[in-house]
């Protein structure tokens, strides 16, 4: 189907798959797959931004001889309850893993609340609990944030956008463009389960043993990863798009191609088998509180090693090396030796995930 075949005009046909223009904003353009880089590419170069090897989860800034990273983000999720946290929790955890995997200390978040009319008072008063909670174990501080209320179907409950600065330490840089041929690439812990929460409470899917999301903060891990003299090339937390979408990313902004090993790649039985029975890829199903590492191809082995020493429970593995210099191509193999590219999604497999 071409742009031109769109529903509505002679001779076009119903496709449901996003078309590569709109003129219209879509669900597509928030999915973290190619039409919503588009959307952002355009931002982009409209406000001056950062070259692509430059492009990160947040922005590091000189400051007064030193240097801070500053993130924003914003969260939309329904349900705002779900097991494993909240809208409120996620909004904490989300910002201050961006900050994270900057290389930063996170010190301070703000918080905008849009609240729809006639939003029950006991859920906001859960849902600021929970910020308030999670910052306290996240060791960080709400010092500003504003609250607007919008009427009926203008907001369905509540919206939450954070603001966040870190501190980043001399020495520290883990940008796209530092990755290189050899490198081999690590993700922190099995992959999936936050989408696969979400998408069983909104549909009310009952398995045999609930899956929970894996929201949680990962600072205090990339820090000692940080500081255990494993020298860090670039660090991206996997959220929307998932595994998939940030590879083909950081592959794309470092001018660089991936090879993954599909087998390596930790899935928990659990979320394999919610995905098998709806549909969905765990490749670019979101997380909430996992990242993937690159370093020198001698010191992933080490790497997971460390990780797993944090949390004897975790999954890390090294999933895959950066095969050379390239165009951003990520390929996957599977364990009988073929090759596939591992696509990116237009749109998303399950919008309002975070």
């Amino acid at each position: 189907m071409t742009d031109r075949d769109s529903p509505g005009r002679p001779g076009g046909f119903s496709c449901p798959v996003p078309l590569s223009r709109h003129a219209v904003v879509t669900l597509a353009h928030g999915g973290g797959g190619t039409i919503m880089k588009r959307l952002v590419d355009g931002f982009v170069e409209a406000f001056g931004g950062p070259a692509p090897g430059d492009r990160h989860d947040g922005a590091v800034l000189e400051l007064n001889g030193g240097r801070i990273a500053f993130t924003t983000d914003s969260y939309v999720i329904d349900p705002i309850f779900f097991p494993g946290g909240d809208i409120g929790s996620l909004a904490v955890h989300g910002t201050v893993n961006d900050l994270a995997v900057c290389g930063a200390r996170p010190l301070w978040l703000s918080a905008g609340l849009i609240l729809g009319e006639g939003f029950p008072l006991d859920s906001l008063e859960r849902v600021v609990e929970s910020m308030a909670d999670a910052a306290r174990r996240c060791g960080v501080r709400f010092v500003t944030g504003d609250t607007k209320v919008v009427g009926h179907p203008g907001c369905d409950g509540i919206y939450i956008n954070t603001a966040g600065i870190g501190a980043v330490p001399p020495g520290v840089d883990v940008r796209p463009a530092n990755v290189r041929p050899g490198d081999g690439i690590v993700v922190s812990g099995d992959i999936g389960r936050h989408g696969m929460a979400i998408m069983c409470a909104r549909e009310g899917i009952g398995l045999e043993t609930d899956i929970e999301s894996d929201s949680a903060p990962i600072h205090g891990v990339v820090g000692r990863i940080l500081e255990s003299g494993i020298p860090v090339r670039c660090m991206r937390d996997l959220t929307r798009g998932g595994l998939a979408a940030a590879l083909s990313e950081i592959a794309s902004d470092s001018s660089t191609d991936f090879i993954i090993e599909e087998p390596s790649v930790p899935v928990n039985g659990q979320v394999r088998a919610a995905c098998e029975l709806l549909g969905f890829d765990p490749l670019h199903v979101a997380n909430e509180g996992r990242f993937v590492t690159f370093v020198p191809g001698g010191m992933a082995a080490d790497l997971v090693r460390l990780m797993a020493s944090f949390d004897p429970e975790s999954t890390p593995a090294c999933i895959g090396t950066v095969a050379g210099e390239g165009t951003g191509a990520v390929t996957l193999r599977s364990s009988l030796g073929t090759r596939r590219p591992m696509s990116v999604l237009s749109g998303e497999q399950l919008p309002r995930i975070c």
